[in-house]
């Protein structure tokens, strides 16, 4: 009976592609660092600031970034480790006793992207340090409770990486596009949001909040893709083209939503995602930043280091 052969950790053959492993993550992250700035953070050129207008944003543009599609998707590559090990060691600090979290909200357009920033940027973490929440129709439980009572039982646990697909801003975007509750309903939400958010923060959850920005052009071709390949229908809801008729209202709401909600504890940010790759790209760099400054720490051992190790050298 034949058998696969057993490979020697220790060889020259592992050794060398360990070695070239290595080089191939530090090639990249020059690459990384050669194609954006150092020196800027992707949250300082697409955070929403005093006197921001959606309309003046290219959807189709990559702040920070000066490489093209190929690029992008390397410097995507390169960002994974760095994301990963901050998401770990996040997570380790919970289990020291550490309380703090971090909420990545994602909202826009129906096809902007939100289902590639899952896949492609949060997809590359731990998923046990991760809860996602797709938000859907609320039910008629849901609506009885309150807005905010749904979201507030998805919110990420000490350690954890929440992300919301859809999220409360639903309630004053949806809900005002299409007249769901009087004016006099929604238009308290801002206030509600901007409370509820402030005090998240202050429990110690950073929150991140990024509209993924498309032009209506790009909208039309991606929609026009899915109903275009077999393989793609799965994706084709015919309520995404009844939506895209209130493309105006839904700019005007987002426009409302972001300049009342954007705040100094939970900022908006918008990235322009016509290029699928960039905007990937972005929110990757906009969790790592985040991280980076919350800088989680590795719990201290709970044991005597010392006599563990004289245990494992006598076992």
């Amino acid at each position: 009976m034949a058998h696969d052969p057993v490979v020697d950790p220790g060889s020259k053959d592992v050794k060398r592609l360990n070695r070239l492993s290595r080089e191939l993550d530090q090639a990249r992250e020059r690459l990384a660092d050669q194609l954006s700035d150092p020196d800027v953070l992707v949250r300082e050129l697409v955070a929403v600031g005093e006197g921001f207008q959606l309309s003046d944003v290219d959807p189709h543009s990559t702040p920070g970034f000066g490489g093209n599609k190929r690029a992008g998707k390397a410097a995507l590559a390169a960002g994974e480790q760095r994301l990963s090990g901050l998401q770990e060691r996040l997570y380790a600090e919970s289990k020291g006793g550490g309380k703090r979290s971090l909420l990545l909200v994602v909202q826009g357009m129906d096809t902007s992207g939100k289902g590639g920033i899952m896949r492609h940027v949060v997809g590359a973490v731990d998923p046990q340090g991760v809860r996602h929440t797709a938000f859907k129709k609320p039910t008629d439980e849901e609506r009885a409770k309150g807005f905010l009572w749904r979201i507030r039982q998805a919110l990420p646990q000490p350690g954890e990486i929440g992300v919301f697909d859809r999220s409360h801003y639903e309630d004053v975007l949806v809900v005002r596009v299409h007249d769901l509750v009087p004016q006099a309903t929604w238009s308290k939400r801002y206030a509600a949001i901007n409370d509820f958010e402030r005090r998240l923060v202050e429990r110690g959850t950073t929150v991140v909040k990024v509209m993924l920005h498309i032009s209506r052009d790009e909208q039309k071709e991606r929609l026009a893709e899915r109903l275009a390949r077999p393989d793609k229908y799965w994706k084709y809801n015919p309520g995404d083209l009844d939506e895209r008729a209130y493309w105006d209202d839904y700019q005007q709401a987002y426009q409302v939503a972001l300049t009342r909600c954007s705040t100094q504890a939970a900022p908006w940010f918008v990235v322009p995602a016509d290029r699928k790759w960039y905007a990937r790209w972005a929110v990757q760099q906009l969790l790592i930043e985040h991280l980076e400054g919350m800088a989680p720490q590795w719990p201290p051992a709970d044991f005597d280091v010392a006599a563990e190790q004289a245990r494992l050298a006598s076992s």
